[in-house]
This record gives structure tokens, C-alpha cells and sequence, in this order.
């Protein structure tokens, strides 16, 4: 995923709303008023909150005659969780090193504690 869209992905998902949107999403199609019921927002504003997510490709929007259903598109996602993997495999080995000089400190205070009595 190059960054530009790594960006726009991560933008998208910044906004609280459109995170609870995707959410909602994940269990299965929802139509805008569908959508918009458990805000306390306009429908014009769920509508842009939808454009930003199409945008980012993490929505697509259909039609079946009058219903224009939305659906979670999660491909875009993978960039997200690829990129945050490589900070994970970061803190993992770093607290991997601090557990080992923790260790070897105890049983440095272990041995001097020895002798000492």
C-alpha cells in the first residue's frame, strides 16, 4: 500500500463515527438510514461521513431499486494492519530484551543476596 493511500485510509478511520459506521458494517449491508439511526447527526452528514469512506475504498455503496445498500470493503485494511505489524514486531522484541535484562538483574540480586549471608 503506498503511502498516499495509507493516509487517506488512516483519515478516514480517525473520525469516531465513521469507525462505528465501519463497524456496523462488518456484520452485513446496511442502508444510509440504516446507518445514520444510532446518531445524533443529519443524514446529509452520515452521507459525507460515507463519501470519506468511499473514498478511502473502505465502503462500497450498491443498488437494488430503491435500497442502496452499503458494504464493508476491508482490503484497505490490510495495509493498515500490515503496517502497524511491523511497530508490533518493534515493541514485542524491545520488551522481549527488557524481560531479558530484567531477568538477568534478578539474578544478579539473587547472587550477590547469597553472599551476603
Amino acid at each position: 500500500m503506498n503511502p498516499d493511500r495509507l493516509s487517506t485510509t488512516f483519515a478516514a478511520l480517525a473520525d469516531p463515527t465513521r469507525r462505528a459506521i465501519l463497524a456496523r458494517l462488518a456484520s452485513g449491508e446496511a442502508s444510509v438510514q440504516e446507518l445514520a439511526e444510532p446518531f445524533d447527526i443529519s443524514l446529509p452528514a452520515v452521507s459525507r461521513h460515507l463519501k470519506v469512506l468511499a473514498t478511502a475504498g473502505l465502503i462500497a455503496r450498491g443498488r437494488d431499486a430503491q435500497w442502496r445498500p452499503c458494504r464493508l470493503e476491508a482490503a484497505p485494511l490490510k495495509g493498515v494492519s500490515d503496517w502497524v505489524e511491523e511497530y508490533r514486531r518493534f515493541w514485542e522484541q524491545s520488551l522481549d530484551r527488557l524481560d531479558d535484562y530484567l531477568k538477568e538483574l534478578k539474578a544478579r540480586e539473587k547472587k550477590r543476596g547469597r553472599k551476603k549471608k
